[in-house]
């Protein structure tokens, strides 16, 4: 049976009606149980060293992924991270992804928050991981709205 082609690429956005710096405090790898619904616990890994963060990641349906942090700016108001370990593994090879705050600052999403979650699988993803990681981003960008526009 030969595979269905597909991008390895996926990307999600919403706007949150919340300014950039009530969603921006939540976008911490270990802190991203403290929203996401589907995780049950995320904290960093004992032993990982001081320059690198590495969190582990328990899922409800007990997935576990160890994610490292491979970039984040303040400044820029991004984070990228890639998983180095999962339980049970991963019919792909890897997994880079980004999210991106942007402030909108006009019209009638004026003080929202802007937010790009994005993903670039190894080649050797198909279609079924694409819109699982599709359909994971939008539930937890949903999340992440809920607990954002709370006062």
């Amino acid at each position: 049976m030969s595979s269905i082609p597909t991008t390895t690429s996926v990307v999600e956005s919403a706007v949150i009606k919340a300014p950039l710096s009530h969603v921006w405090h939540l976008i911490k790898l270990q802190d991203f149980s403290k929203f996401w619904s589907a995780l049950k616990s995320s904290q960093f890994v004992k032993g990982a060293s001081d320059e690198t963060q590495v969190v582990h990641w328990v899922f409800n349906d007990g997935t576990e992924l160890e994610v490292k942090q491979e970039e984040h700016s303040t400044i820029h108001h991004y984070i990228t991270y890639s998983v180095i370990t999962a339980k049970p593994e991963l019919s792909y090879s890897s997994v880079l992804s980004t999210i991106h705050l942007y402030p909108v600052t006009s019209g009638e999403h004026e003080n929202s928050t802007f937010v790009e979650w994005t993903g670039n699988f190894s080649s050797d993803a198909d279609a079924s991981v694409i819109q699982d990681a599709k359909f994971k981003r939008r539930d937890a960008l949903a999340d992440l709205a809920k607990v954002a526009t709370k006062k």
